[in-house]
């Protein structure tokens, strides 16, 4: 039974089944990421999980709409590689909180957003698509049975007609062969070791390398693509400045409190679309769910079994790339730049992306190559 009462410009909070098995779209995005910094980090999983937590309740209530809490991306995958410390992606968060702040505040995304193309927000987003399918199929790939296993539980979700739930099944099913192999988890507060970890020694040029790397996939992703899907989904008309502000402020309020560098995106919204969210009550139930988990179950978490999750990636990066092909006409120039970002990075494309527009756009003024027809 649905429970709903007034948020923001008159939109509801939600807590019908669909919203509980949107969030679970959401995290997906987010769990393999976040297990694997805990690993390879000095972060605490305890602590990154219940300020993801925090931030998915404020910004579901501010926005009123589904909007996702994800890490940020290439900052993470510095971290996994071992390319940067914990102390130099603490700094490079708190870099591009400060400069995210800045952007939002004075406008400026709206107003260079006249050289950014509606194809180059979509090649982005595709983009998105590609690393959500790339990294659900290696996830996959690192347990076949388990993959078989998550799988199977989706098709028999899908043959009772119960697409939706699919990805809370898959969910439910892992966690229970993750206890398995942990036992029964015990109430514990969040380890403090993750707390006051930004050092000034942390202040280096691959941090800052690191930031500026993340800066343009943040802007082509977290701030215009994301804004572009919300209008798509929900028909909500939320300023990529807008974003940017509230992830400069999340990242300046967590980092140093024992937080990971945070962004909104649009494979998290897509995954809650594609799994039944249509308000912010997702939101409020992940990040109670987040918070719940860091208290109660953080071993389940961390022995969770990933390849389980690799499928409801691919499921979710399909629903993306739908979208973004199907929202516009230059399918060779979106296809293109979503290549260029799983080939290179996001930030790489986007960039490479607004000048391609522009030099097309100022000095041959036409676009007919970059569309395709399948009549021709």
């Amino acid at each position: 039974m649905a429970v709903s009462f007034p948020s923001r410009d008159d939109s509801t909070l939600d807590f019908a089944w669909n919203e509980f098995t949107g969030a679970v779209g959401d995290s997906v995005t987010v769990l393999p990421i976040v297990v694997a910094l805990s690993l390879l980090s000095d972060l605490s999983l305890s602590l990154v999980l219940v300020w993801f937590g925090v931030f998915q309740v404020v910004w579901g209530l501010s926005y009123g709409v589904p909007l996702s809490v994800e890490p940020m991306k290439a900052l993470a995958a510095l971290v996994i590689a071992g390319a940067i410390s914990t102390a130099e992606v603490l700094v490079a968060g708190g870099l591009l909180g400060v400069v995210l702040l800045g952007i939002g505040r004075t406008n400026s995304l709206a107003r260079v957003s006249r050289y950014i193309g509606s194809p180059v927000v979509r090649g982005v987003q595709f983009g998105v698509a590609l690393v959500l399918l790339e990294t659900g199929l290696e996830l996959g790939w690192s347990n076949p049975g388990l993959a078989g296993l998550a799988a199977a539980v989706a098709v028999v979700a899908l043959a009772l007609g119960r697409v939706k739930l699919s990805a809370l099944a898959v969910l439910l099913v892992g966690g229970a062969v993750a206890a398995f192999h942990t036992g029964l988890p015990s109430p514990t507060l969040p380890s403090t070791t993750g707390v006051f970890l930004v050092d000034s020694a942390g202040f280096t040029m691959p941090a800052i390398e690191g930031a500026l790397a993340q800066l343009a996939m943040t802007v082509g992703n977290a701030a215009l693509a994301t804004s572009v899907l919300l209008a798509d989904y929900f028909d909500r008309d939320i300023s990529a400045d807008d974003l940017a502000t509230s992830m400069g402020v999340m990242n300046l309020v967590a980092v140093p409190f024992g937080g990971f560098p945070m962004c909104h995106g649009s494979g998290g919204v897509a995954g809650k679309y594609a799994f039944g969210a249509r308000t912010a009550g997702a939101n409020v139930i992940l990040g109670v769910g987040y918070i719940l988990v860091a208290l109660v179950a953080v071993e389940i978490v961390a022995a969770y079994p990933l390849a389980m999750l690799g499928v409801v990636l691919a499921i979710i990066a399909l629903q993306l790339a739908r979208t973004s092909i199907r929202e516009t006409e230059e399918y060779v120039f979106v296809v293109g730049i979503g290549v260029l970002g799983v080939v290179v990075n996001l930030g790489v494309a986007f960039v490479v992306g607004i000048v391609v527009w522009v030099v097309w756009e100022r000095w041959i003024g036409g676009r007919s190559w970059m569309r395709f027809s399948w009549s021709d």
